[in-house]
């Protein structure tokens, strides 16, 4: 049984109180995730990184969603923008994995520019025609040989400068048609058509670190839990997709899920998730998450110390030159395939 919670944390602005440092020590949270409200000058956010990692006494990763897109905690004019990651592959479909590969490069320079060195990407949820506005053009392809190509280059990308990413939804979240920010998604796909779509692509990513799970009912498989919170798909994701790292929760204050925060929590462990993700920085809340939690299990403390096993120093790479390349495989070479 290790001593670190079983939790990522959030905190609410842009330094942190006396009371987040002492709450911080004293539950020693496995990580932290940062939002836009987080953000402000890149000096600011260095300061704030270290500051985190000041009040647990350790290296431990801080996360972002850094998608570039429309999800992108980091913005202009301090950082780059980019096109949301759908549009990007569809402007350049024969050299889409290596433009994805450049983009999560530089991404990954900018954020350990600033102490993050965990990104909750790739997105490797497939896109359907039906695909909730809130996640289709964050997708990276309509089929699974595109989608596990250019995710593998994501996290690849990432990895070289350093930074871990997470890939989410498992074991999918592209055919949701409704928002789980706001309300519980539930899925009606015949299991063997989803084995062979949306699950198949997870398993071609199975051999990376860190996992997130999603919050949606798969009607034919479990009718009564999302996934975050069900021991069959848990098992699935273990099993038969064959994903042996680390996986937490998406967000536990969404509203796919009900219940207090604290059974919330409980139900993601029980069902088999390493560890649960607060996002809001609410003190309170982060509390009741952390009396309910505990401390990470032996295996999940196992997988977690596999994960940061991933970290690595970034491989020295001409910026300028990659910036180059991406602006001539998006401008100068658009293909059709």
């Amino acid at each position: 049984m290790s001593d670190q919670g079983a939790y990522v944390f959030g905190c609410e602005g842009i330094t942190l109180s006396r009371a987040e440092r002492d709450f911080f020590e004293r539950s020693q949270p496995w990580g932290f995730i940062l939002f836009a409200r987080n953000v402000d000058t890149p000096g600011r956010l260095r300061a704030l990184t270290a500051e985190l990692r000041g009040s647990v006494g350790r290296n431990v990763p801080i996360f972002i969603d850094q998608e570039g897109g429309r999800v992108a905690r980091m913005a202009a004019p301090h950082w780059r923008v980019w096109l949301p990651a759908l549009e990007q592959a569809q402007l350049n479909k024969r050299d889409a994995s290596r433009a994805m590969y450049i983009r999560y490069r530089l991404i990954a320079d900018e954020l350990m520019s600033v102490g993050i060195d965990g990104n909750c990407a790739p997105v490797a949820d497939l896109a359907f025609a039906d695909t909730h506005p809130i996640l289709r053009n964050r997708c990276l392809g309509e089929d699974v040989v595109h989608v596990v190509d250019r995710a593998l280059s994501v996290a690849q990308g990432l990895l070289d400068g350093g930074v871990l990413p997470v890939v989410k939804h498992f074991p999918g979240h592209g055919r949701a048609t409704l928002d789980s920010h706001k309300e519980l998604p539930r899925v009606s796909t015949r299991a063997k058509t989803l084995h062979n779509t949306d699950f198949l692509a997870f398993e071609g990513l199975s051999s990376l670190p860190i996992g997130m799970s999603a919050h949606i009912v798969f009607e034919d498989i479990d009718p009564e839990h999302p996934a975050t919170q069900s021991a069959i798909m848990m098992e699935l994701i273990r099993e038969e997709i064959g994903f042996g790292g680390l996986l937490m929760t998406d967000d536990l204050s969404m509203q796919a899920l009900d219940g207090p925060l604290s059974l919330r929590a409980r139900r993601s462990l029980d069902a088999g998730c390493d560890m649960v993700l607060h996002c809001n920085g609410n003190l309170d809340e982060m509390a009741e998450v952390a009396d309910a939690t505990g401390t990470l299990s032996e295996i999940a403390a196992f997988r977690a110390e596999n994960a940061l096993s991933w970290r690595k120093s970034p491989v020295s790479v001409d910026i300028s030159a990659l910036e180059a390349e991406f602006q001539g495989l998006m401008t100068g070479q658009a293909t059709e395939n």
